[in-house]
C-alpha cells in the first residue's frame, strides 16, 4: 500500500514536470477570421516568450496586424506601425522597441511553428513582430528563434495567408488581431 502510494506520487510529479517543462502558457489570437491558438515554449526562446507575454498582456497587440503574407511560406504580425493606414511604413517596426537576443534551438521550423521576426541578418534584433510557418522550413532551424507552435486555428492562419497582397507580400486589406490573450 505505501509503496503504491509512492509510485502514484512520483509518477504524478513526473507527469507535472513534463507537463510544465517548456510551456510558456497558451497566447490566443482573436483575428478577423478567428481564433489561432499558440502553445508558448519557455524551454527554447524563454526570452521571447516573456517579451510576447509582456507585450500581450499590456494591450499591446490589441488592434495591431497580420500586415504580411508569403502565400506557402509565412504569415507576419506585431508590427506597431499596422495602427496606420499607411502601408507604406507597415513591417518597419518602431525606433526605440526593446530588442530581444536571438535564442537558437534546434527545434525544427515546421508547419504552423512561431518565429521572432529580426531586421535584416542581425539575429539580436527582435522586437514585437513575430511569424507563423505555413510550411516547413528546415534552413531556419538554428537561424530564427522558435518560441511558440499552433495548436488550434492553422485553418485560420491559412485564410490570412490567401488574402490579397502586393508586390512587397504586403496584405492589401490588414488583417486585425483583436485581441491577443495569454493563459498560463
Amino acid at each position: 500500500m505505501k509503496l503504491t502510494r509512492i509510485v502514484i506520487v512520483l509518477a504524478l510529479a513526473l507527469v507535472a514536470g513534463s507537463c510544465s517543462k517548456g510551456s510558456g502558457g497558451v497566447a490566443t489570437i482573436d483575428t478577423d477570421f478567428g481564433q489561432i491558438k499558440i502553445q508558448l515554449d519557455a524551454s527554447v526562446a524563454p526570452k521571447h516568450v516573456e517579451n510576447f507575454k509582456k507585450l500581450a498582456r499590456e494591450g499591446f497587440y490589441d488592434g495591431l496586424a497580420f500586415h504580411r503574407a508569403v502565400p506557402g511560406l509565412l504569415i507576419q504580425g506585431g508590427d506597431p506601425n499596422t495602427r496606420s493606414e499607411d502601408r507604406s511604413i507597415w513591417g518597419m517596426g518602431a525606433p526605440g522597441q526593446p530588442t530581444v537576443a536571438a535564442e537558437f534551438s534546434q527545434k525544427p521550423f515546421t508547419r504552423g511553428v512561431l518565429g521572432a521576426a529580426r531586421r535584416g541578418n542581425d539575429p539580436n534584433s527582435a522586437t514585437s513582430q513575430f511569424f507563423i510557418c505555413l510550411r516547413d522550413n528546415p534552413s531556419w532551424t538554428g537561424q530564427y528563434t522558435v518560441f511558440g507552435e499552433v495548436i488550434q486555428g492553422i485553418e485560420v492562419v491559412d485564410k490570412i495567408a490567401s488574402q490579397p497582397s502586393d508586390s512587397r507580400q504586403l496584405l492589401m486589406n490588414k488583417v486585425v488581431m483583436k485581441k491577443v490573450t495569454i493563459q498560463d
